[in-house]
């Protein structure tokens, strides 16, 4: 069984503390984790290292939900954020591992996300394709720096 890889790059006008903050918020991963035509729901999430995290997307449109979880493996606060998490679905067997990492820069953040184990069900392509819409909606909700 193959796995695939993704490797994603963004800068987003905001600082790195704002972005690992909607990483391990439960109520901001709502917001922007799920592609588009998805929602997401949150059941658990114990943001240390060895900490565990539960949710799920649905397709808005079928209703069909995919549930997963997974656990933190290392927790640099605004610097990176690391953790695995495998699918309920026996079809999409695995584990995945996901490294993000922050560097502050001139006009904000350099994020660089890897993700390794992806399923050999999942086009990689659809992958990439999920998390640019993460990563733009991710930027509507860190960027505005909304006062009081």
């Amino acid at each position: 069984m193959s796995t695939g890889t993704i490797r994603l790059h963004r800068v987003l006008r905001t600082q790195p503390a704002r972005i690992y903050k909607a990483f391990l918020d439960a109520e901001a991963l709502p917001k922007w984790l799920p592609p588009y035509g998805f929602t997401c729901k949150v059941e658990h999430i114990d943001a240390r290292v060895g900490g565990t995290f539960r949710m799920s997307f649905t397709n808005f449109s079928t209703g069909k939900g995919e549930s997963f979880g997974g656990a933190y493996l290392e927790l640099v606060p605004a610097q990176k954020i690391s953790y695995s998490d495998k699918f309920d679905d026996p079809n999409l067997p695995g584990e995945m591992k996901t490294t993000v990492t922050l560097t502050p820069v001139s006009c904000g953040t350099e994020i660089n996300i890897v993700q390794e184990g992806i399923p050999e069900m999942i086009p990689l392509e659809m992958c990439y394709l999920g998390w640019q819409e993460s990563l733009a909606q991710l930027a509507n909700l860190v960027e505005p720096e909304i006062p009081g």
